[in-house]
């Protein structure tokens, strides 16, 4: 049993729901303005973890035939067998009625766009089959979080948490920009539509910086429309000087791109919560 729980863990990567996780507390911090209480925490946590489970396994379902042929993806348990692809499917439909019956006892809102957003999720895997555009789903996928977050905490979408989602948009499509470079060749064999694979290295780079500049200017947008003073500036500052490092770490050297992606992206998602609550403390 263990064995199989560490087996699922690798095939979503669980540790990386805090890429997408701390937005969500942002966005629920923010709208009640301070400590949203218990009930919301747990449901948030436990909502963004089956979002995430759900969007992972489709992906590693869909994308098994890619994986086997791609030397850094042909380990994965989806491909060398540690899980069937019938308990893949199984895993896949217990996530998504956990995240649809949570949305249902949080608030009508989060129940009627809980099934819209799954497939959001679910379309990332699909789209690179024949657009360009998946890094934007991808992003999308992860900058609906603050959105659920808002619509949770109010019941409403307000305009501070698409700005919110944009920015957070951009950073994931252009982290997932510099990580796809790795799979340039691979890509191209299969057919895939990566913009990397299209339009080649030079390009990709100048476009990730140009949507980490979008997502800085976005994050901005937020601040201001939300009213949050000086400590979420500064931490807009500290996203600044790590979008900066990220870019610098992966124009170096190809080699940084899985320091870049995991250990830089994690940790300023977690910088900006901290900053966002330093922030609310201050205004008490």
């Amino acid at each position: 049993m263990q064995q199989k729980l560490k087996d699922l863990s690798e095939l979503v990567m669980l540790q990386h729901s805090f890429f997408s996780m701390p937005f969500m507390f942002i966005a629920l911090l923010t709208s009640a303005k301070g400590w949203f209480g218990w009930k919301l925490f747990i449901f948030g946590v436990i909502a963004t973890i089956s979002a995430r489970n759900f969007a992972m396994a489709f992906n590693r379902y869909a994308d098994r035939k890619f994986d086997s042929t791609n030397p850094r993806t042909q380990n994965r348990p989806s491909v060398d067998g540690r899980i069937a692809p019938n308990a893949i499917l199984f895993f896949i439909f217990v996530n998504a009625v956990i995240f649809v019956c949570i949305s249902y006892f949080i608030n009508a809102l989060c129940f009627y766009l809980s099934i819209p957003i799954l497939a959001i999720l679910a379309s990332y895997s699909l789209f690179k089959r024949f657009s360009s555009l998946a890094h934007i789903v991808l992003g999308l996928s992860l900058g609906l979080a603050p959105i659920a977050g808002a619509i949770a905490a109010s019941g409403e979408i307000p305009l501070w948490s698409i700005y919110l989602c944009i920015g957070v948009l951009f950073w994931v499509a252009g982290f997932d920009l510099l990580y796809a470079l790795q799979d340039i060749e691979h890509d191209k064999k299969e057919g895939l539509h990566s913009i990397p694979s299209v339009f080649g290295v030079t390009k990709t780079l100048w476009l990730s910086r140009l949507f980490h500049l979008l997502t800085l200017v976005f994050w901005g947008l937020f601040i201001f429309e939300a009213n949050l003073g000086l400590w979420m500036w500064i931490g807009l500052g500290i996203s600044i000087l790590a979008l900066f490092f990220e870019q610098y770490l992966v124009s170096k050297n190809f080699h940084h791109i899985p320091r870049a992606f995991f250990t830089v992206n994690a940790y300023l998602g977690i910088a900006l919560l901290g900053f966002c609550i330093l922030d609310l403390m201050a205004g008490l």
